[in-house]
Order: structure tokens, then C-alpha cells, then sequence
């Protein structure tokens, strides 16, 4: 049967507006911009291997795609996520195919970082042959996700999610192609962008639904509450598995450290946003007492562990205000890493020394043999001496010296525990002088 009356599907405005030429694209203007690195790649007549790294929706597709046109190279696109080692041949089949024809190939593989091992390693004979020039598109930081050997043959280009501005830029030339008549307040406007969360693909979507839903209402006005009835709200971008996932708790973490409470919860809620495992973040907030709190303030680490306890019990989202809380107040409280240096610093000076013997007079000694032995002899209970503390007495293995691993900071409640250590040492110098 013909397909003459057979319908092709309209293709969605994300396809119909992608950028014919660079010029055309929006965003990216540090690699695009005159005089750098994309644009004297495409001005140099001589295309090379790469690897572009950024978020969804920023043009890593459409950049290649340009970068085929630009040099009249045939455009193989793969998908890791659905290609394998079948399929790399099968390209390279028609890549040699093209050679013999006089024209040169363009790879391009979506989410690189899909591959494995394997799957990589089968590229890098055609990229080094020149058979193809390899592009990669990946949301993972190659670094981690792509092998040394690969790397090291393709240039890697970081793009950036798109600004406020851009997106606005994108929305005024989207409104062109859909209904030029369509108008949005500003707040729907404001709202939509915020939306779009610096994914173009995104943006281009929501337009598609507000206008589908304008048409439906026949209406060519779009406020705040058509929007939001048009269109669920989106999570903000968060990767549970991978690097934007890492870079969240660590800005987190360092906001908790830095003592801003603002920036501590905004970090916190926009993981909560995106759907953050809660359990493995309150196990963070715990471990962030202890780190960087520490013995400056114990309450911290009660209160810590009384939210993740909290949680545990109350689950989401009753149990999230007691993480929150947490957040707050480990922010807002002394800091000190004295005793987060002071363990480190004795597993380190342990793992390098030797093993030493216990001193006699700290040895247990449960039986008269332990006890002729000399084992707890002249052993000082320090609960009967001055101050409960036996002045002068050692407690390291013989010959160590004092490794001064514990120094307090001058915070919170550090600054009596080192007046306390201060006495006691003092005790000590007494002795040393009777």
C-alpha cells in the first residue's frame, strides 16, 4: 500500500526552532563568542574530536549537528543508552563507506557516558584512524565517566546552563513560531523561566502546553494561573547519582561550615525539591556535627542525631522540618574540626609507626602471675589524687613523646575544655618540679 495519504507527525517546536547555524544559537556565549574556542573551531576549516559536558537542554545536540553542516561532514548519531558494539560497527561500516565515497563522518554518541568499558575502548581504533571524528555528549563529568584513552583524544567543552536573559531571548522566538498573538503577563512570564530551570528543551515544552491550553480556553493571554494549570510544576534540576548530586551536598556542607543559615537551607530544600534520598541526607547532617562543630558545641550532635531519629519516625514531609532545623542550628553554632583533626592525625601517625607495647603499670591484671609480673603496678587512680587527675603520670607507650594531636580552638565550649587542659598541664609541671 502507498503512502500518499499517510500523515508525517508534526515535529515538536524543540525540533523546529533548533539553530540552523551558530548564529542561531542562544547561550554558550563563552565557547561561541568571537574568538573562542568553538567559534575559531568552526572558523579554522579543520573539525576535531570532542566531548561536550553540560546539563540538558543546552545545545550539546544542536552542536554537533552544526559542527556536521559546518564542514559538510555526513552525521551519524548513536544513543548509548539504547546502542551497543553492533551498532559502533555498523557505523563505522558506513563511515568507511562514506571515505570511499570522498566524505569524511561525524560520530555523534548522546550520553557517552552510558557506555562501558568495553563499549569505549571499541571507538578508539576509528578515532584514531581518522575514520571518524567523535563527538560525545555527556550530563556526567567525563573525568569520572569516560575512559583516560578516549579523553585524551577529544577536547572536552563545558557548556552552561542558560541565563534568565537567554531564556527570554528563547521564549520571544518561541511565542514567534507558535502564536505570535500569545502574550504573557510578566509574573507568568517570570514564572515560566524559573520553570524552564535553564533548559531550553524545557522551555520550548511549557510553551507548547500553555499554548495547547490557551487555544483550549480561547484565550491569547497567559497569566500566572493559566500557567499553573497548564503545566505541573518542575522539580529543579538534581541528579541522585551523579556529579550535580555530589556538587549539592557539598555546597550544603561547606554553606553549614561558612556559618550562613540562608544558603545552608536554600541548598537543603532545593535537594528536597529534587527528590533527595532523606535518609542518606540526614546521615550527612549528622556527620556534619561532628566534623565541623565537633566539641565546640555537643549539643549539635544530639540535636543532629534527634532530627535523623526524627525523620526515621515521622518520614516526609513531617519529618523534613526536624532535618531543616538541623541544618539551621549546625550553621548557627561554634565551629571547631579540632577533634576531626586530632583522629585523623593519630590514624595517620598509627598506620606509619610501629606496634608499641602497653606500659606495665596501665596492663590489666585479672591473675597473681599478671600481678608478679609487675601488670597495673604503681598504676595512680586518678579518681584518688588532687583534682582527680594524677599529675606527672604518663599514659603512652614508652619512649613516644606527647604528640599534642587535641589543640581546642578559642569557640564555644572548646575555649573551658583548653582552660581545663591549660590546669592540668600545669598539675603536670608542678610535679615534674617537686
Amino acid at each position: 500500500m502507498n503512502d500518499l495519504f499517510r500523515r508525517e507527525p508534526d515535529a515538536p517546536l524543540a525540533e523546529r526552532l533548533r539553530p540552523r547555524t551558530i548564529d542561531e544559537v542562544i547561550g554558550q556565549s563563552h565557547l561561541l563568542a568571537a574568538d573562542k574556542p568553538l567559534r575559531m573551531a568552526f572558523e579554522s576549516g579543520r573539525p576535531h574530536s570532542m566531548i561536550l559536558w553540560g546539563p540538558p537542554g543546552v545545545g550539546k545536540t544542536t552542536l554537533a549537528r552544526l559542527t556536521a553542516d559546518a564542514f559538510d561532514y555526513d552525521f551519524i548519531p548513536l544513543s548509548a543508552v539504547l546502542g551497543g558494539v553492533k551498532d559502533i560497527r555498523a557505523a563505522m561500516d558506513q563511515a568507511q563507506e562514506n571515505l570511499d565515497r570522498g566524505r569524511r563522518t561525524i560520530l555523534f554518541i548522546d550520553e557517552i557516558h552510558r557506555f562501558n568499558k568495553s563499549q569505549q575502548d571499541a571507538l578508539l581504533p576509528f578515532v584514531e584512524s581518522g575514520l571518524v571524528t567523535f563527538i560525545g555528549a555527556t550530563t556526567e563529568n567525563p573525568s569520572f565517566e569516560v575512559n583516560s584513552a578516549l579523553l585524551s583524544r577529544a577536547q572536552v567543552y563545558v557548556l552552561q546552563s542558560l541565563s534568565d536573559d537567554e531564556l527570554a531571548l528563547l521564549l520571544t522566538r518561541a511565542l514567534g513560531a507558535v502564536d505570535s498573538s500569545l502574550t504573557f503577563t510578566d509574573d507568568a512570564r517570570s514564572q515560566l523561566i524559573a520553570m524552564a530551570d535553564g533548559d531550553a528543551r524545557r522551555l520550548l515544552n511549557l510553551v507548547e502546553q500553555v499554548a495547547n491550553a490557551a487555544l483550549t480556553r480561547k484565550t491569547s493571554s497567559v497569566d500566572v494561573a493559566l500557567l499553573e494549570g497548564a503545566v505541573s510544576a518542575a522539580a529543579r534540576r538534581f541528579d541522585k547519582g551523579g556529579e550535580n548530586f555530589y556538587d549539592q551536598i557539598s555546597a550544603l556542607h561547606k554553606s553549614v561550615r561558612g556559618s550562613h543559615p540562608d544558603a545552608a537551607l536554600y541548598w537543603f530544600t532545593r535537594m528536597v525539591d529534587g527528590g533527595v534520598d532523606l535518609a542518606y541526607l540526614s546521615r550527612r547532617i549528622v556527620r556534619m556535627a561532628w566534623e565541623d562543630i565537633g566539641l565546640a558545641d555537643p549539643r549539635a550532635m544530639q540535636l543532629a542525631n534527634d532530627a535523623a531519629s526524627t525523620y526515621e519516625r515521622l518520614g516526609s514531609p513531617e519529618g523534613e522540618l526536624a532535618l531543616a532545623q538541623a541544618v539551621i542550628y549546625l550553621s548557627v553554632a561554634a565551629k571547631s574540626n579540632a577533634g576531626y583533626n586530632a583522629y585523623n592525625a593519630a590514624r595517620s601517625f598509627v598506620a606509619k609507626d610501629r606496634s608499641r607495647e602497653v606500659p606495665v603499670h596501665l596492663r590489666n591484671a585479672p591473675t597473681k602471675l599478671m600481678k608478679d609480673l609487675g601488670y597495673g603496678h604503681e598504676y595512680r587512680y586518678a579518681h584518688n589524687e588532687p583534682h582527680a587527675y594524677a599529675a606527672g603520670e604518663t599514659y603512652l607507650p614508652e619512649g613516644m613523646q606527647e604528640p599534642s594531636w587535641y589543640q581546642p580552638t578559642d569557640r564555644g565550649m572548646e575555649t573551658q575544655i583548653a582552660a581545663k587542659m591549660a590546669f592540668l598541664r600545669s598539675l603536670d609541671d608542678a610535679e615534674k618540679d617537686r
